[in-house]
């Protein structure tokens, strides 16, 4: 037997999970099969993530993106309660600070006016007021910091898990096989095929599998303008503990640093060649992440690393935004990758965003058609001033 269904999703982390559950909880009664090519979750881009979730963007969608996902956050754990069992995400909103510094200065102050346009109660806060978050910042050569306290971090590899569960309890059907290649007859999607030899069909066919999307795409001469590029994390100890938790702060430099537990993760976008690549260095943070850190804060000049890992940022070469929609060359091949980053904390938007689009052939949450793959050619590109 041909084995079919109406919707076939590449890629089960917490883009396409999501897609699956919104699509089922908005009341599609089509068959959905969502395929994973990692059971265990070991290598996908949501449990390697940072976690952090932030509105303080300075594109206008991404804001809108970002306050529409945190508001989900916050009701998540009931909203994939399964008979009675909440999905817990650990999600706390101790805040995301962005510090400010000479030449960013203008920049973050500008954002924040943007931010506040669309409801974020975000801050340009003083030196003096930094310390009241941070006691133990050095603020000597900072003139300030963009804040919003309602932000924070969650647990993504919980997030990813709820809605994986919550869509499976549902009706999806979650197969976890290698997809080789998208199938395709003229200008219509017919499904996929296993690297195993095997093949599903279906009309719609949703490309959600981040760094490897591409790769998916360019086989069937749709070229996508992403890459996979590594980005390591380090988690550590400090002799001395903060007086106060952690909002998930970012450093003039790109540097970041936020409480994980009792210990403390740090990373920095670091230039690398493109690629998929898992490996993490001790010297990553010696030589990166701990003059920046120790300058930032006394305490963390005496430090001890734990652990840390590598993840992939499925990253768009043009404008750092996500490639959302249907693919304006090949009927029922829609996209959800591209994200540079930001996949877990705009995870809730797009799988209502693609719901909607598929269901009704229209936005009507959240207009996500900014971020069409049309983009592109139209000269209708977003350039995200915020990229961490």
């Amino acid at each position: 037997m041909r084995k079919k269904a109406d919707i076939i999703i590449i890629g089960g982390g917490v883009i396409g999970s999501s897609v699956a559950y919104n699509l089922l909880n908005d009341g599609y009664d089509g068959a959905i099969i969502v395929l994973e090519k990692d059971p265990m979750y070991e290598f996908s881009s949501t449990p390697r993530s940072a976690g952090g979730i932030r509105q303080l963007f300075t594109t206008s969608i991404n804001i809108q993106i970002s306050r529409y996902s945190l508001q989900k956050y916050k009701t998540f754990p009931t909203d994939m309660a399964i008979h009675g069992e909440t999905a817990e995400i650990d999600f706390k909103q101790r805040g995301y600070l962005f510090l400010a510094k000479d030449e960013n200065v203008n920049q973050l102050k500008k954002q924040c006016e943007r931010q506040r346009q669309f409801g974020v109660p975000s801050d340009f806060l003083t030196p003096q007021e930094l310390l009241t978050i941070i006691p133990e910042l050095t603020i000597s050569d900072l003139q300030g910091g963009l804040y919003c306290e309602e932000d924070g971090y969650l647990d993504p590899y919980s997030v990813m898990q709820g809605y994986a569960k919550k869509a499976k309890h549902l009706g999806a059907t979650y197969i976890y096989e290698e997809v080789d290649t998208i199938l395709k007859d003229n200008d219509c999607v017919t499904g996929i095929q296993l690297a195993n030899g095997e093949s599903y069909y279906a009309p719609i066919v949703i490309n959600c599998a981040g760094p490897w999307a591409a790769a998916l795409s360019e086989k069937i001469a749709l070229p996508l303008p992403i890459v996979p590029l590594k980005r390591q994390i380090i988690q550590f100890d400090i002799e001395e503990p903060l007086h106060n938790n952690l909002p998930l702060t970012v450093d003039p430099t790109g540097v970041y640093f936020r409480h994980e537990g009792k210990q403390l993760i740090s990373g920095y976008s670091e230039q690398v060649k493109p690629g998929i690549d898992f490996s993490w260095r001790r010297s990553f943070f010696l030589e990166q992440l701990w003059p920046v850190l120790g300058h930032r804060i006394s305490n963390f000049e005496c430090a001890k690393i734990r652990s840390g890992w590598a993840g992939m940022y499925s990253f768009n070469t043009i404008d750092q935004n996500a490639i959302i929609g249907e693919h304006p060359k090949l009927n029922g091949y829609y996209t959800a990758c591209g994200f540079s980053g930001h996949g877990m904390q705009q995870a809730p938007a797009v799988g209502k965003g693609l719901s909607e689009l598929i269901r009704l052939g229209k936005y009507e949450s959240l207009n996500l058609h900014p971020l069409r793959f049309e983009r592109f050619q139209e000269k209708e590109l977003l350039i995200e001033g915020a990229i961490v």
